[in-house]
Parts: structure tokens; sequence; C-alpha cells
């Protein structure tokens, strides 16, 4: 595990924490990632950074090895490395990818007044801007499929959008549709046979449309979110997919000089200080 901890330390010391998203503080002595921001970054204890940046923790999951890719903005090679060097299988491409490299962060750093969430092809919810946070509510708050966009809509009814009836029936089943896409497309991943599992056990609406066998993907659509800062907002919603990693993009906009751009203005400026204050 030397290389391991050789690469993670020096690999830290590299990421700016303006590049990771977060506020560089007073007093840094580099300028780099201090080993608190890469565990909030990561989910993980401080102290179970300091035993991989020391060696004494063995054989990290490969969920906290995608984490730490994450976090420290790896590009595919370095990503591939980092599983090596840990003992793990690199993911191969009959998983579903959950790897973000450095252009797509970038993209993401760039795009600050409009929401945008970063989905895998199977829904999972990996990166988001803060005024996505300030208009969903703060997704860290969340872990595992309480960041997956189908097992919200479908058991936990809480993404706070509505639709018009004909929209809403297609969401739904593009959802489903979309879902049914990626089983084909990564038959090896284990977690999209559990999450559908999971859903038609618990959705009987998810089980009577998973039953009918759609396919497709998601498509563009027109949503009510509802917030409590500023009440209801109506944006369009576009899907974008991107590079070899299959991910999915989901941006919201509102329509120019309207009430809904305004109120997304006041959500980006009043939501964003209710999200940075302790």
């Amino acid at each position: 595990m030397d290389e391991f901890a050789g690469v993670l330390r020096a690999w830290r010391d590299r990421v700016t924490p303006e590049q990771a998203g977060l506020a560089p503080g007073l007093g840094r002595r580099t300028p780099g990632l201090r080993r608190e921001e890469l565990a909030l970054l990561a989910g993980v204890s401080v102290d179970y950074i300091v035993r991989l940046e020391q060696g004494r923790a063995r054989n990290p999951s490969p969920q906290l090895l995608t984490a730490l890719a994450r976090a420290l903005r790896l590009d595919d090679q370095e990503r591939d490395h980092l599983f090596r060097v840990a003992g793990a299988a690199v993911p191969t491409r009959g998983l579903v990818p959950r790897h973000i490299g450095p252009s797509v962060q970038r993209m993401i750093d760039r795009l600050d007044d409009v929401p945008v969430g970063v989905h895998t092809a199977a829904y999972e919810l990996i990166l988001w801007n803060p005024i996505w946070a300030a208009l969903f509510g703060d997704p860290s708050n969340r872990t595992g499929l309480r960041r997956n966009m189908v097992w919200r809509y479908f058991v936990e009814k809480s993404l706070r959008v509505t639709h018009e009836p004909d929209e809403e029936e297609a969401f739904a089943n593009d959802l489903v549709g979309h879902l049914r896409t990626a089983s084909g497309r990564y038959p090896e991943d284990p977690e999209i046979p559990s999450l559908v599992a999971r859903l038609t056990q618990t959705s009987p609406d998810f089980a009577r449309r998973w039953g009918e066998a759609p396919v497709g993907e998601l498509r563009s659509s027109h949503k009510t979110v509802h917030t409590e800062l500023v009440g209801d907002i109506t944006l369009d919603c576009d899907m974008l997919t991107a590079g070899p990693n299959d991910l999915l993009f989901v941006v919201m906009t509102a329509e120019p000089g309207s009430e809904d751009e305004q109120k997304l203005e006041l959500l980006r400026v009043v939501g964003l200080q209710e999200l940075r204050t302790p």
C-alpha cells in the first residue's frame, strides 16, 4: 500500500480548495486539500484518510476509491492506477461508469448560474453545482439509494417536482425505460438488478411499468419545482449525455425575462447563503 499512500498524498496536494468547490479559508500551509477537506468530499472520516495515507488502512472499497478519484479530479488513467495500487479490480466496461474526469468537473464549475446535476446511467447523482443543491436540497446529506433519481421518484416521492398529467406519465415511463436500457448496456453491474428488485418490491407503480418492458431514454420536459425559499418555479429540464461514461446531465433553465428566471436568480443568491450557514 506504500504506492497507494504516496499517490494519495501527492494528488491531494495538487488539488486546490477552489477547484474542489470549497472556500480556501485562512492559515493554510499548503495550496492543496487538507485531509479534513478530502474526507468531506469523499464522505469518510478524517481518521480513515490519515490511515490510508500512512499505509495503515487496507483494502479500500471500490465505492470509496471512486469517491476519492472524483474528489481528487483524477483522469481515467490515474483512476485506474489508484484502483490497481489499492489492490482493487479496475472497473470494466460491463459496469456502470461512476467516474467523472477533470473536463466534466471544469464544465460544471463554469455552469454556476443554472442548476446542473450529473447522474450515472443508473440515475445515481454523483455531481452537482451549488444552485442545484439550493433548488432540490443538499444531496451531500443523502447517501445510497437516497441519491438515486428513480428511487426518490417512485419510493420516496421526494423530488419536489410536478408535471402536467401527460408529461408526468411520460416522465415515469422514461425513467423506467432508461433504467432498462442501462441494464442491457451494463449486464455485469450488480447494482442495477439490486435496484430493480428493491423498486419492484416497494413500488407497485414501478413494478407495473417494469413489467411492460419499456426501453428508451429520458427526454427533456417542463417541470414545476416546489421550493420553500421562493415558492414554485417553472423550469425547462433538458437531458444531455456526455462522453464514453454515459453520464446524464440534467440542466434546468427558466424562460428569459420571466418571473421564474427572477425566482431562480433569487434562489441562487439566498439559497446559497443558506447552504453556507452552519
